[in-house]
């Protein structure tokens, strides 16, 4: 045990704990203390990004470029 590990111990603080899954590539975390795992309202009906209303002296020839083809 690391001494960071001691001292969350000793304070008696809680923490997120790693759990190992079966047959599963990653770990996965315990939800934070403080939080929930439910998605926020907001985030799925955001709307999207506005375009901007002041263009650079760039701005027509980026859009115009067209990326590479490897």
């Amino acid at each position: 045990m690391s001494s960071n590990d001691a001292d969350a111990e000793a304070s008696g603080a809680p923490r997120q704990r790693i759990v190992r899954v079966p047959g599963a590539r990653r770990a996965k975390l315990t939800p934070a203390p403080g939080t929930t795992v439910e998605p926020v309202k907001g985030d799925a009906t955001a709307e999207p990004a506005a375009e901007p209303t002041e263009r650079g002296p760039n701005d027509d020839r980026m859009r115009r470029d067209v990326p590479p083809h490897w």
